[in-house]
């Protein structure tokens, strides 16, 4: 443990590296989470050890019995301790090893019961504890496994065996530590389940951050970075989809190429950064100023895509002479005091059965029309 093997030709910032630190990391993790759970069970030995000095004050069992109790826990923790940190349980799937302490646990306390049997009781009350924490890692395999080997320790006990297995009560100490096991006991079931509720509440939480996370990386895929239009992929897969659903409902679909007039000037004369400005804000205009079924898409450069589902040939004119003329009237002097930007847009209007291609010929002839018409106009073809 600690020990990191090196891979020859291995680099920092390679993929070996990286794999390696995610790794160390996990493992890291894990074992922090296997030490959390070995505290846990120190703790419910040291509170079973407590009220077994109490049965010894009651004069009910001998003192050897809670000095074994404790020491055998004291050698099960400490065997547990070492394989975890020496990386021993990392070789198996289930890390916390459920079942192998599960087992050790179920032995220790049928042995001790027998040997014990007039505060047996006490000692299986310590069975709902144990297989309460198996159950929040358990599988069903494990859980049958568990249960299955339950059945079998404990059906000799008390079929093949006369012990008087009890549960003492006669003296006010008696009843004290009879009390502190039964609650004690109810406890510890009640922390466990409060536990599992945290871990299920952190599991939905992980769960609902990991869903959005998704979600952004597919919107960041979608969207053009710089102006947060979708971009060229995303745009044309709208295009597909929306005329796939005008031909299939015999609706109108009308489309528009949009192009910045003179951007190339813009970006000589007063920067890149500025350009890219001009761009965003052109983008956020067109936004402000479309229906919410419209789809709107960096094609490329600085040309846009506008897709109008339902819209006819009349409706889209209209509505691209309205964001020309929006776009021409804003106050680009923020950028520069010279500063104007209009747009030319090539329109048109999808025929039955025509395809991608087709129509996306005919908007761009009509905007080579508009642009060599003398800009800042609209043309339909």
């Amino acid at each position: 443990m600690g020990r990191t093997a090196v891979i020859p030709g291995a680099l920092p910032g390679s993929p070996t590296s990286a794999d390696d630190a995610r790794t160390l990391a996990v493992r890291g993790r894990r074992m922090r989470q296997r030490r959390h759970m070995l505290d846990l069970i120190a703790t419910s030995f040291m509170i079973d050890a407590a009220i077994l000095l109490v049965y010894v004050q009651a004069g009910t069992i001998p003192s050897i019995v809670a000095v074994a109790f404790a020491a055998c826990g004291g050698v099960l923790g400490s065997i547990l301790f070492i394989l975890s940190e020496s990386g021993f349980n990392d070789r198996f799937p289930d890390h916390y090893l459920t079942v192998p302490i599960a087992l050790a646990h179920l032995v220790l306390i049928v042995a001790f019961t027998a040997w014990a049997p007039q505060i047996g009781g006490f000692f299986l009350f310590e069975l709902f504890v144990v297989f309460g924490f198996a159950a929040l890692r358990a599988n069903r395999r494990q859980a049958l496994i568990s249960w299955t080997a339950l059945l079998c320790t404990l059906a000799p006990l008390f079929l093949l065996t006369d012990l008087p297995i009890g549960l003492p009560h006669h003296t006010p100490l008696e009843r004290l530590a009879t009390l502190l096991a039964l609650v004690l006991t109810v406890g510890r079931c009640m922390f466990i389940g409060v536990f599992s509720k945290a871990m299920r509440d952190s599991l939905y939480k992980r769960g609902t951050q990991l869903r959005e996370a998704y979600q952004r990386i597919e919107e960041l895929a979608e969207l053009d970075e710089l102006t947060g239009a979708y971009n060229r992929r995303s745009i044309m897969r709208h295009l597909d989809n929306e005329i796939e659903r005008a031909a299939r409902h015999c609706e109108p679909l009308s489309l528009a190429l949009i192009d910045l007039d003179w951007f190339k000037r813009i970006n000589d004369t007063f920067g890149h950064p500025t350009g890219d400005e001009v761009l965003r804000t052109f983008a956020i205009t067109i936004f402000a100023n479309i229906r919410s079924f419209d789809r709107f898409g960096r094609y490329g450069g600085e040309e846009f895509l506008l897709l109008l589902p339902n819209t006819t040939e009349d409706e889209a004119r209209q509505i691209l002479d309205r964001l020309r003329l929006i776009v021409a009237g804003l106050d680009w002097s923020a950028f520069s005091p010279s500063m104007m930007v209009t747009l030319s847009a090539g329109v048109t209007t999808m025929s039955l059965q025509e395809s991608t291609e087709s129509v996306l010929s005919r908007a761009d002839r009509a905007l080579y029309e508009a642009k060599h018409g003398g800009r800042n106009r609209i043309a339909y073809a």
